[in-house]
């Protein structure tokens, strides 16, 4: 398994790999309509602007396919999109890119980073260190609906 920075151009094969691992990690937490409108196959063009502004990490399996992706939003100084492909989970795949991405943002000096976890989510950050905050509710324009998650922060 290596772990690299992705390359804009593979912008798609991660918005896949995100889809892929919402429709499978999220069912018992969204309703299906939800997470439908939540995952669409077009890409916005935004996520490509992502993967070039901020710290985007992937993994990739011994035959170069890309299994589990992540990054840093360096505006809000929050951890995102750590998705890993549904037949790679169990791997630690997804612990190589929070801790990439927990020394990232140590090296630009960050103090604190924070994220919304899903439900589904919420055990593998704290297992890493994060703390909850609160319980809340995220408005998501592309599901068109409230997703419930939980607040997080992890003081470096």
């Amino acid at each position: 398994m290596t772990l690299r920075q992705a390359e804009p151009k593979e912008a798609e094969i991660l918005w896949n790999i995100r889809n892929q691992a919402i429709r499978f990690g999220c069912k018992s937490s969204y309703d299906a309509d939800v997470i439908a409108r939540w995952t669409p196959e077009v890409m916005p063009e935004q996520y490509r602007h992502m993967v070039v502004a901020n710290p985007f990490y992937v993994v990739e399996d011994d035959n170069g396919q890309i299994v589990a992706t992540g990054y840093l939003d360096l505006e809000t100084q929050s951890v995102e999109a750590i998705f890993t492909l549904p037949a790679a989970s169990g791997k630690g795949l997804a612990t190589q890119i929070i801790h990439a991405l927990i020394s990232e943002a140590r090296t630009r000096g960050m103090a604190r980073i924070s994220l919304s976890a899903t439900p589904n989510a919420h055990t593998f950050y704290q297992k890493h260190g994060f703390v909850t905050l609160r319980e809340s509710h995220h408005l998501s324009r592309m599901a068109g609906a409230e997703l419930r998650c939980f607040e997080m922060v992890l003081d470096l």
